[in-house]
């Protein structure tokens, strides 16, 4: 699959080889960036998200044990929407908190996905992505934060 950085000048992700996966670095400022863009890079790989236009908004909100649990989490509830209602998104809004509940760090993600229902005559359709995976999955916080996920296709 050949698929283009969307953003050269402010690079949001960038894929890498995986064999008979997909593998993607996102990027940001914040780790809420960070997660947003690794959720553009996903909806990247399923159709051109250039083409996708914000008209339907979708709040989601996931909680998990741990970083790395909350991205899973998070791409997994987006690719669930996308499977259930036919959904592709293109923006995405991200704000991400960690509270101590009963003595443990609870992270909690709250965030809007705007896009449309994907339509063959106007979007492209890439790869299925069947699922998100723990394999290799990493997150950064030096000078910024940067994400890697590899995707099931």
């Amino acid at each position: 699959m050949e698929i283009q950085n969307i953003d050269h000048s402010n690079l949001k992700f960038e894929f890498f080889d995986v064999t008979a996966d997909v593998g993607y670095t996102a990027y940001g400022n914040t780790l809420s960036e960070a997660f947003g863009n690794a959720a553009l890079a996903m909806f990247e790989v399923i159709t051109d998200t250039s083409k996708v236009k914000p008209k339907i908004t979708k709040h989601l909100k996931v909680e998990s044990e741990d970083e790395k649990a909350l991205l899973y989490d998070w791409l997994s509830e987006l690719l669930f929407v996308h499977d259930t209602e036919y959904l592709v998104f293109s923006d995405f809004e991200v704000k991400i908190e960690n509270i101590i509940k009963k003595g443990e760090t609870l992270f909690i993600l709250e965030a809007s996905a705007s896009g449309e229902e994907f339509n063959r005559e106007v979007h492209e359709s890439r790869d299925e992505v069947k699922a998100v995976t723990y394999h290799m999955m990493n997150i950064k916080k030096e000078n910024g934060c940067e994400v890697r996920v590899i995707l099931d296709i």
